[in-house]
């Protein structure tokens, strides 16, 4: 009979083995439940999420940033109207050694009135230092002023407590006469200048450029310590080019280019797949191991790290400055970086042969370099700052979004 059953009726009576209790159809409901109802209501509202309704949340979530922002503006500015100066001499940032093993180079032009960025920059830096101790003594602030007009009223305030060195005092504007010379080149010729100076003014082992909207994070000098001591004297990092210090967060998915990030998506498969497998197996009272189910496990685990959002998972590493990873960097973008003094001497040879113009800014001049030059780069991950500016130094923007 069985030998004439028609097909359908046999697809029928598999279907009918299928119980609540079997394995496929378990899997099924938690790949529908997970993916469907769970991740969706959990994540939603995650800026760099797969999940993320941007439709209903982006302008709220935008608009209070900005007020954030202001708020934390003030606050900085407060900060240092209530601190006494002491003619330039630097209160707020100690002179431990008259040669700094890491200069902070902070670049700022006049942005965005009322948000103070690069108060809440120095001030947070202020604090980081004040929190680290003997251990930072080697550290020094320095404020590089690229403004052209002379109402940066941040950048004089902060002259009173910080190094400041105002490219364009006392000089004509070059920039206004000759139209060849566009805002991205003038971003690159004030990037040489502030790293150049820096240089010039202290002879460090390290210059850290820091753009005026990049908040430093809680752990970044512990982090830069273990890295430029510790791991920076492997020989493969030793002679690199430049640490970036920030990546943005919308670039930070699996499904990107760096080939890199894939070795560590099926590395997460690998880990996570054995672990759900056996959990899995314990808790259904299977018996024994099933190389199938893993292989669901890891493609399921592989899924969910890439939708909920890479950037969420990378915070894990914050737990110690050893868990930090470095790789290649990629070409966007420039809020943080840290470069040796050597390399930094090349650099600002190489920035002088290029010629920045719009789709060519100076974070792609720096990564068609490395190729060109046979250098190396990396980047830290996660991020050891935040960006925090909406309003971009180099166009107009009158609808500040988070993306």
């Amino acid at each position: 009979m069985s030998a004439s059953a028609p097909p359908a009726a046999m697809l029928l009576r598999r279907l009918r083995r299928l119980s609540w209790g079997s394995t496929a159809v378990q899997l099924l409901i938690l790949t529908v439940v997970t993916f469907g109802l769970l991740a969706p209501l959990a994540c939603h509202r995650l800026l760099h999420s797969y999940f993320y309704l941007r439709h209903w949340h982006l302008n709220q979530m935008s608009q209070e940033f900005l007020q954030q922002s202001l708020k934390e503006g003030e606050a900085a500015l407060h900060y240092f109207e209530e601190l006494p100066s002491a003619n330039g001499s630097v209160p707020i940032v100690w002179q431990a050694t008259p040669r700094p093993w890491l200069v902070i180079t902070i670049i700022t032009v006049d942005r965005q009135p009322g948000f103070h960025y690069v108060l809440q920059v120095v001030s947070q830096f202020h604090r980081l230092l004040q929190q680290c101790g003997p251990q930072c003594e080697g550290h020094q602030l320095f404020l590089c002023n690229v403004e052209r007009s002379v109402s940066h009223f941040d950048a004089k305030l902060l002259s009173k407590y910080v190094p400041v060195a105002n490219r364009y005092e006392g000089t004509e504007d070059d920039y206004g006469d000759d139209p060849s010379t566009n805002s991205f080149e003038k971003e690159k010729q004030d990037y040489v200048y502030c790293l150049e100076s820096s240089l010039q003014t202290y002879n460090p082992d390290y210059v850290l450029m820091v753009e005026d909207d990049a908040i430093p994070e809680e752990q970044i000098f512990p982090v830069l310590e273990h890295l430029l001591r510790a791991r920076f004297s492997e020989p493969h990092l030793r002679d690199a080019l430049y640490l970036k210090l920030y990546h943005p967060e919308r670039l930070q998915h699996y499904i990107n280019p760096e080939p890199m990030r894939i070795l560590e998506w099926v590395g997460v498969g690998m880990l996570l797949g054995p672990l759900l497998t056996w959990i899995y197996m314990r808790f259904a009272s299977r018996p024994g191991f099933s190389w199938p189910v893993m292989l669901f496990f890891s493609l399921y685990s592989m899924g969910l790290v890439e939708l909920v959002g890479r950037h969420y998972f990378l915070e894990l590493r914050r737990l110690s400055p050893s868990l930090y990873s470095v790789v290649p960097a990629s070409q966007c973008c420039t809020p943080a970086m840290l470069f040796p003094a050597p390399a930094a001497r090349r650099t600002l040879t190489y920035l002088s042969q290029v010629y920045c113009h719009k789709g060519f800014g100076k974070d792609m001049a720096l990564y068609s370099l490395l190729r060109a030059k046979g250098e190396r780069a990396y980047v830290v991950e996660p991020n050891l700052v935040k960006h925090i500016g909406l309003f971009s130094s180099l166009r107009y923007n009158f609808h500040p979004s988070l993306l």
